[in-house]
């Protein structure tokens, strides 16, 4: 019989994501401190266990693919989905994982020490209210708002060269069209997550070109 741990392994390769023996383990104590906390803080509505595993962890590392550069904003993070597996999965980039939500805030930073994730920085401040000295590399959300919204969010976080990833279930055709001066849809995919019978999509947004 397949262990937890393995199949975690072999699910995060058919993402192209290759996970280590470690790797999986921490993945794995990431949803048991999140089941803990859970109890008293309602931090997700997932609360079985495969369902957590497919609907948070795989959930995120389907966009590993897309992150490019070594500074990375994971916006509206809640419990720290898809920050707190990309930072995992991730070691050499560095993560700051946003959200104005105490208690989400203070799991992601319980988390990121019980894990010993260096590479992550919890923020709890609202994202239209920071304009960080540096542009981030990779800006990305998780059902975090209709993508109008979510470029006028960030706007402050962003560069010229900035890639914004938003995790969509269906193909936000209608939100596409009423994008903001400035933004363009560069890339689009269609994910499949192993063992989630859902529709999931990963588009890829940038300044457009002056």
């Amino acid at each position: 019989m397949t262990s937890e741990r393995q199949q975690l392994i072999e699910d995060a390769g058919l993402l192209g994501v290759p996970l280590s023996d470690e790797q999986a383990a921490r993945a794995l104590q990431l949803l048991d401190e999140l089941s803990i906390w859970n109890r008293s803080y309602s931090l997700t509505a997932i609360t079985r266990r495969e369902a957590m595993i497919r609907g948070h962890l795989l959930d995120s590392l389907s966009a590993h693919a897309d992150l490019a550069g070594l500074h990375i904003a994971d916006v509206g993070t809640g419990a720290g989905f898809p920050g707190l597996p990309l930072a995992l999965a991730s070691p050499q980039r560095s993560f700051t994982l946003i959200d104005s939500v105490a208690k989400k805030i203070r799991f992601v930073t319980h988390a990121a020490r019980k894990l010993a994730l260096a590479n992550v920085t919890p923020l709890q401040a609202r994202v239209e209210s920071l304009t960080p000295l540096n542009a981030f590399d990779t800006v990305i959300a998780r059902a975090y708002a209709a993508l109008p919204d979510l470029l006028a969010s960030v706007q402050g976080l962003c560069g010229p060269a900035t890639r914004v990833l938003a995790l969509k279930g269906r193909y936000p055709a209608d939100e596409l069209a009423q994008l903001p001066l400035g933004w363009q849809l560069q890339h689009s995919r269609a994910v499949r997550i192993p063992g989630l019978e859902v529709e999931r999509h990963i588009l890829r947004l940038v300044p457009q070109a002056l």
